[in-house]
Parts: C-alpha cells; sequence; structure tokens
C-alpha cells in the first residue's frame, strides 16, 4: 500500500510541476505568436493568452486526476516505476497533443488574418481584354 501512495505522489507532483512548466514557457512565448495572430492588438492577444493557459491547466488537471488510478498492484520498486512511466508519459502526450493543437488552430487563424489584409492586385481595365492566350482558336489576335 505504501509503494501505491508513493507512485500516486510521485505522479502528481511530476505531473503538476510538468503542467506548470509547459503553462510558463506556452505563455511567455506565445504572447508575440498571438500578437502577430491578432494584428498587432496586444490587449486582445493578453486576453486570449491568459484564457489559452486557463484551459490548457483545466485540461490537464483534469486529465491528471481521471488518469491517477493506478489498474494493478504495486508490489516493489520496479513496479512503481514502471506505473509512473505509463501514468507520466500519458500526462507528456496530452501536453503535447495540446500544444501542437493550440499552435494549427492559431496558425488558421493568422493564414486567415493574413489572407484578408493581404492587398488585392491591380485588375487591367476592360479596354485591354484578355491576354491572347486566352482567345478562343481561330479569334483575332489569337
Amino acid at each position: 500500500m505504501h509503494a501505491v501512495l508513493t507512485t500516486y505522489l510521485c505522479y502528481t507532483v511530476v505531473s503538476l510541476g510538468l503542467t506548470a512548466w509547459v503553462a510558463r514557457t506556452l505563455f511567455r512565448n506565445g504572447a508575440l505568436f498571438l500578437v502577430d495572430v491578432f494584428d498587432g492588438d496586444a490587449e486582445m492577444a493578453r486576453a486570449v493568452n491568459r484564457l489559452l493557459v486557463v484551459g490548457f491547466w483545466l485540461i490537464n488537471l483534469g486529465y491528471v486526476a481521471f488518469a491517477l488510478r493506478i489498474g494493478s498492484d504495486v508490489p516493489d520498486a520496479r513496479a512503481a516505476v514502471e506505473a509512473l512511466s505509463r501514468k507520466l508519459g500519458g500526462v507528456t502526450l496530452v501536453l503535447g497533443a495540446m500544444h501542437f493543437g493550440n499552435l494549427f488552430v492559431l496558425q488558421r487563424m493568422r493564414r486567415r488574418n493574413r489572407l484578408v489584409h493581404q492587398p488585392v492586385p491591380p485588375v487591367p481595365p476592360a479596354q485591354y481584354g484578355p491576354p491572347s492566350a486566352w482567345a478562343a482558336p481561330g479569334a483575332p489576335g489569337a
């Protein structure tokens, strides 16, 4: 019983530490990216950055709590390390998946924002007509 409680404690402490480190890193390094996504609106970027961190914490804490139970007995140190590695591997995969999911969504927002603000190329006046390569075969100028 003592090994199980020690494994639970190690899992919880390492998971919370890992989540805190990733959340802090994403918050600091994502700020500049979010300013670019929101077209220079720093206030909106800060607000979204804070909301992303809150959501990140909620999802990860929920997963850590959900995955806390160890399905088998932990009779010795080897079993404890194996159980701990499975649990921490799951937390790490969830953290990585969330990170890449956030990047995917934000990159799409950034791309859409750049397309909206992209200058429209000039259109030639109607008197010039289409290039001769577009003209029908046998038409004048073809």
